[in-house]
């Protein structure tokens, strides 16, 4: 299994290394802590509308053409993307092209000129991807979810922003926000791959030197309040219905995620959990049904999302809350429990065989928890899970007061779903 390094550039800029000399390709990807979370509401989506434009043209390769002609040219994999708690902008190609690779990466992040021309037009690209996801209900439902379960406070806002924000803003917008955020010491810098580590360190260094070093500003802290069960409803005439059922949960720092990790794959996490067998197999009801837990530094949740029979969607959600509250009234069997830590691990070891699941593994960790555990390190927690942690964390997330349920389907009467929410 692979190891890492970490450190520290005279900046403050952090530096990840992974090394991998059996690998054929190498990854860069810079994070920063920037997401819809540090955004006010008369700026929300710009965080995701500024990783589109540095794509757009910067100091040195002045037009998005001049960009993605060299990264096309060296046959380079790249991206970028935006969460609620940091953006990831990364180039992935055969180890040879690392020097490339560390050029181009770096001028898109340090150098973009968000020329005003190029923000109008690309304005319209961002109204186009979200309608776009308004017309994927799988995850337009999830974003509903948020939206139920935070209100109107930045976790609680759609990460892309909304089409009128989003047309009214300027250059000097992407101007501020980036000299508040985009600082060195909120900047991780992942290497992995194959690739000789000192001298490598020695070019990241060179390339990212002149990252400003100042202030950055934080985020505001997510407010939990919740008293009874909760829905969203979004009436929409399709063939399906769309539902994500959730509860509130840990943040990333609470040690109890390795036990809520385990009991979301028991209960969903593959063909074999809970969920699956029984809404899919033996209800015949849906295609798609599974559980995740999903961590911030301020808040956490898990969920159970499913696509379903319109017809069948009381059965289902009633089907979904009594697995459920089985966790909370019996210990689960060593054999599921097994099962449940087996499917957890062998995700987790084959989900790193590449060197960009490695890069997002270890730079995920670092630029939310300011903290890194290694796989091996992650095994062993998964592995020391018992039945008596499953009990006891069930009995804790697993409760009215921290239930709810968004949906996106033909209906209408939200009170008829409000009526059945309820784990007993």
């Amino acid at each position: 299994m692979t190891s890492y390094h970490k450190t520290i550039l005279k900046n403050g800029l952090k530096v990840i290394t992974v090394p991998n000399k059996e690998n054929l390709a190498v990854t860069l990807l810079v994070l920063v802590e920037a997401g819809s979370k540090y955004e006010t509401k008369e700026i929300n989506g710009l965080s995701h509308f500024l990783e589109h434009m540095c794509f757009k043209g910067t100091k040195n390769r002045h037009t998005a053409l001049n960009i993605s002609s060299e990264l096309d040219g060296i046959g380079a994999a790249y991206n970028a993307f935006t969460s609620q708690e940091y953006t990831g902008y990364y180039a992935k190609a055969e180890f040879h092209h690392l020097d490339k690779v560390i050029d181009i990466v770096s001028d898109l992040y340090l150098n973009p000129v968000f020329n005003v021309d190029e923000i109008e037009k690309e304005k319209g690209v961002i109204v186009e991807e979200l309608n776009m996801y308004e017309d994927l209900p799988p995850n337009k439902v999830a974003e509903l979810f948020d939206e139920l379960m935070y209100g109107d406070q930045p976790a609680g806002w759609p990460i892309g922003g909304k089409k009128e924000i989003i047309k009214k803003l300027q250059r000097d917008d992407f101007l501020k926000y980036r000299g508040a955020h985009y600082v060195a010491q909120a900047t991780t810098v992942v290497l992995s791959g194959n690739f000789e580590e000192k001298s490598a360190i020695k070019k990241l260094e060179k390339a990212f030197d002149s990252m400003p070093v100042s202030k950055k500003f934080g985020k505001v802290k997510t407010i939990e309040k919740q008293s009874k069960p909760a829905v969203l409803l979004q009436h929409k005439a399709l063939d399906q219905t769309h539902i994500v059922v959730g509860f509130r949960a840990f943040d990333v720092f609470d040690k109890r995620r390795f036990i809520l990790d385990v009991l979301a794959d028991a209960l969903g996490g593959g063909m074999s959990s809970r969920l699956f067998q029984r809404v899919r197999e033996k209800l015949g009801a849906a295609y798609y049904v599974n559980a995740s837990a999903d961590y911030h530094t301020d808040c956490g949740q898990l969920t159970v999302r499913a696509g379903i029979d319109n017809t069948k969607v009381k059965i289902v959600l009633r089907a979904v809350l009594d697995e459920i509250n089985n966790f909370t009234n019996k210990k689960i069997s060593e054999e599921e429990l097994q099962r449940a830590k087996n499917h957890l691990s062998g995700n987790l070891i084959l989900g790193l065989e590449t060197s960009d699941a490695q890069a997002v593994f270890y730079g995920g960790q670092e630029i939310i928890a300011k903290s890194i555990i290694s796989p091996q390190e992650a095994l062993e927690n998964i592995n020391k899970v018992t039945a008596e942690d499953i009990l006891s964390v069930a009995q804790y997330v697993f409760k009215d007061n921290r239930l709810n349920l968004a949906l996106i389907g033909p209906f209408k009467d939200v009170k008829e779903f409000e009526r059945d929410l309820r784990l007993i």
